[in-house]
């Protein structure tokens, strides 16, 4: 099988040419697209997400021998998180080259996370089949490269202190309400309000509903701040 150009530039973005093709082709094709003669990437998508996984519970064992399981863990999940799979996604293009069917595409699919995300996933179990773990331990350190790093900031849960703080103070847990939603169904906003048992309320607004009550935890917790001090 003969990469098109556009798949071939991919394969450069990506860092990794294919010995059997057809796996790349799998892996970057949505459900949406499935046919008896075509596969999607959900059965790679799996595989991969267990991949990563291995890879960066072991970049994050090596690089920190001293940190305890429940520091690790937080840091585990802000690096193979959806978000992150598909912030990665977008730095590789990947959305220029996946296959959707007419309705994803006129939604917007090339820029959902949930879809780069998966499709991300799959990929790295792509290179997993064609070439082994140690190339896709490769992959993987190389395109998440610094967020390793720096993963100390981005595991840092708004969601996750606001609910200690309400419980090292006896209150019971905060309740996040949506308020609204905005935008085309391709690009939604949703807007979501936190508030706490004494009446008090904050607002976040994201292109997801997690990442609006990350964003209206945080705005609490910074009010809360301001008035411990």
């Amino acid at each position: 099988m003969k990469l098109s150009r556009e798949l071939q530039a991919f394969c450069e973005r990506l860092g990794h040419q294919f010995e059997n093709p057809e796996l790349l082709v799998r892996a970057l094709t949505h459900p949406s697209m499935t046919s008896p003669h075509r596969d999607n990437n959900q059965r790679l998508e799996f595989l991969g997400d267990r991949v990563l996984g291995l890879v960066m519970a072991e970049a994050l064992f090596e690089a920190d021998m001293g940190a305890a399981e429940g520091i690790l863990a937080p840091r585990f999940n802000a690096l193979v998180r959806k978000e992150t799979c598909a912030a990665v996604a977008r730095e590789i293009d990947l959305g220029a080259v996946l296959k959707l069917g007419r309705s994803e595409m006129k939604s917007g699919g090339r820029r959902k996370d949930a879809l780069l995300g998966d499709a991300m996933e799959a990929t790295i179990a792509a290179v997993y089949r064609d070439a082994g773990f140690e190339a896709a331990r490769r992959l993987v350190l190389r395109l998440w490269g610094a967020r390793i790093e720096t993963v100390e900031e981005d595991a840092r849960d708004p969601k996750t202190a606001l609910q200690e703080w309400v419980q090292a103070n006896g209150e019971p847990p905060p309740k996040y309400v949506e308020t609204a939603r905005s935008g085309p169904d391709h690009q939604p906003v949703f807007t979501i309000v936190v508030q706490l048992a004494n009446g008090e309320t904050e607002t976040g607004s994201a292109g997801s509903k997690r990442q609006a009550e990350q964003a209206a935890a945080r705005a609490m917790l910074a009010k809360l701040e301001k008035s411990a001090g």
